[in-house]
């Protein structure tokens, strides 16, 4: 990733290589933020031990939406308690308040409305292998790391209305959010890293040049 955005002629003055007043910045080296995160949604009654596993949940969610993978899931777990679960593993999921409306500006897409528990639901912010989810990650090194805004794909704008909620129960306030269009391919398939034809490293090799992929 280095590699490319250096190729296309991109600067950076932070992150894993150059250092920065906000390190460290390998997400492996920031656990301690991460716990503590989830010690304040566990005092505050925001998050259950959850021991359903994928199949599980597949077998017993409503079918996922188009734009986001992730099915809703049915509570199984709502009311677990650490105690009751014993020596099984298990994940931490976040309890959406079913039926709210979690709305937000985007600064490319416009006024965005998801409603909890419909449009997604419960999600889980620490994996059963005793490492943080995608989501809370995203929260937590965001605000330590004072993101005014987030730039990304359109395909997490769901994402997005569950981050509010993790920013809400800590306390924070969010950043402003740009959601950008995919890139696709000729038949209308967003580029993937299992497209290794059209990744930029194999098209470098092919004598490709920045201005050309503009």
């Amino acid at each position: 990733m280095f590699e490319d955005l250096r190729w296309f002629g991109f600067e950076w003055s932070e992150g894993p290589d150059v250092g920065g007043r906000f390190a460290p910045y390998n997400q492996s080296e920031r656990t301690n933020f991460y716990r503590k995160a989830l010690k304040k949604f566990e005092a505050g009654d925001f998050i259950y031990p959850c021991t359903c596993s994928r199949k599980d949940i597949q077998q017993a969610a409503t079918a996922p939406h188009a734009e986001d993978d992730e099915p809703i899931y049915p509570g199984t777990c709502r009311q677990n308690r650490q105690s009751q679960i014993g020596n099984r593993k298990f994940s931490w999921r976040f309890r959406v308040p079913d039926g709210e409306a979690i709305h937000f500006h985007d600064e490319n897409c416009g006024g965005q409305e998801f409603v909890a528990g419909k449009d997604f639901g419960d999600f889980v912010v620490w994996r059963p292998d005793d490492v943080p989810a995608y989501q809370l990650a995203c929260v937590v090194d965001d605000a330590a790391m004072q993101i005014t805004e987030v730039v990304r794909g359109a395909d997490l704008l769901v994402s997005t209305a569950r981050q509010i909620l993790l920013y809400r129960a800590l306390g924070l306030t969010p950043p402003k959010f740009f959601h950008c269009e995919l890139l696709r391919d000729v038949n209308g398939n967003r580029l993937a890293k299992r497209h290794d034809a059209l990744s930029l490293r194999t098209l470098r090799a092919r004598g490709k040049t920045p201005e050309s992929l503009q």
